[in-house]
């Protein structure tokens, strides 16, 4: 897989830009996995990509995907309290109920915090679109990501309508999953086969994030598409469920972007027979494998964390209920303590015992047991005599870690995934819009 050259600009002098663009490439996250997936085509969804040099120079960083006949769509969206221009307008076109014929996304600008004028180029963007495919703007969803605060030059991106709209294929995805990238070392990207009452259906998806993630309700950015025929109520369920069990349930540095978007789209070109209530036996397969691509990507967002080396798997149970776990769980996860020591390969189960304290969760101190690397460190408050500390050494050597936590007041259990925290991640941060 090729390396995504990340562009800088360098300041000079008292501060003053210098006309040059320089340039250097991320190495790919050493938890990467060896290749993107084989997308087959998906009938009813065609996509395309174009470079618009917004921020980057030299690779596409507008994606384009058109639904000829029309998608349902279902969304989740960010809670933050500055969110973006592209998630309120989207929030906006999902409460409408009505299809999607397209979706347009570029990457390097967020116009996020923008004001009036980041809603009129936003719109310009949308109407450009809407004209060239014959469409209502609430028709179209949208999406940025990027530097926030700064005014998206919309006019980079309307040049591109003929160019983007006269390449749509039904064999643009790994562009596609491409183009959407920021900070990101790989593209991500899944596929799964299934059936609703015994007729084929396929389900593709891509996303990005690499920073800034601490999903709430929604995910960096994430599309996901099948071909089954399903309703919009339907379909928001099924997302709703499995983006609490993956994008919701990962983490990399606590921090929730204004831009998390996440939608599905099905075109309902498979043939199968209308699901009528989300609990239709008919569709249990699906469902299964819907949740299995979306914590496939969510999963990728984290082995691809700013500065990642380790992929940490957290799971906690004895809580008082699943939500009890979960905020303990990623108590652990965002620890900074934790993280470093990860990082550090220091076997400090008390970073452990200190987040678990803090969560603000029932535990019972003397009940609680912690085990790294499948080796029990500590019962009844205390470590466990002699227990091996040299053998968790080796495992946090590896790239692959598994910690468990059980607080020993109920049944409640959770797992989240996040990944340790390096100098690579300072350095990527420190000078993100240089």
């Amino acid at each position: 897989m090729d390396n995504i050259p990340v562009p800088r600009l360098y300041t000079g002098i008292k501060g003053k830009n210098i006309d040059k663009r320089m340039t250097r490439t991320e190495k790919i996250s050493p938890l990467a996995p060896a290749n993107l997936p084989d997308f087959p085509e998906i009938t009813g969804v065609m996509l395309a990509t174009a470079a618009t040099g917004v921020k980057y120079q030299g690779r596409d960083d507008l994606l384009c995907v058109a639904f000829p006949d029309g998608a349902t769509v279902a969304g989740l969206l960010t809670r933050s309290k500055t969110s973006s221009a592209p998630v309120d307008f989207c929030r906006r076109n999902l409460a409408t109920g009505g299809k999607a014929r397209a979706l347009l996304v570029n990457a390097g600008n967020a116009n996020a915090f923008t004001g009036k004028a980041g809603d009129v180029a936003m719109m310009s963007t949308v109407r450009a679109l809407a004209k060239k495919i014959g469409c209502e703007t609430h028709e179209i969803y949208i999406s940025s990501t990027g530097v926030i605060g700064e005014v998206l030059d919309s006019e980079k991106i309307t040049v591109h309508m003929d160019e983007i709209t006269r390449m749509l294929s039904a064999s643009g995805w790994p562009a596609a999953a491409r183009a959407i990238l920021t900070t990101d070392t790989f593209a991500k990207g899944a596929v799964r086969r299934t059936d609703i009452g015994g007729v084929p259906v396929k389900i593709s998806g891509f996303a990005k994030g690499s920073g800034m993630i601490a999903p709430d309700m929604a995910t960096m950015l994430a599309y996901v598409f099948t071909d089954a025929d399903i309703s919009q109520d339907i379909l928001q369920s099924l997302l709703k469920e499995a983006a609490d069990k993956s994008f919701n349930s990962i983490t990399v540095d606590s921090d929730t972007s204004t831009s998390d978007t996440l939608l599905a789209f099905a075109t309902g070109q498979a043939g199968n027979g209308r699901i009528k209530h989300a609990g239709d036996p008919a569709l249990a397969n699906f469902r299964m494998v819907f949740q299995d691509l979306l914590l496939d990507l969510a999963q990728q967002v984290v082995r691809d964390g700013e500065g990642a080396s380790k992929f940490i798997e957290i799971t906690v149970t004895g809580a008082e209920d699943d939500r009890a776990a979960k905020v303990i769980a990623m108590s652990i996860a965002n620890s900074p303590l934790v993280k470093t020591a990860i990082a550090g390969e220091d076997a400090n189960w008390g970073r452990i015992v200190m987040a678990v304290g803090k969560a603000g969760e029932a535990a019972d101190r003397d009940r609680l047991e912690i085990t790294i690397g499948g080796q029990k460190v500590t019962e009844y408050g205390m470590a466990v005599p002699g227990y091996d500390e040299a053998a968790c050494t080796r495992h946090l050597k590896g790239r692959e870690i598994v910690i468990s936590v059980d607080v020993g007041v109920g049944g409640g259990a959770a797992t989240v995934w996040t990944c340790d925290l390096t100098h690579g991640y300072i350095d990527i941060n420190a000078d993100y819009r240089s």
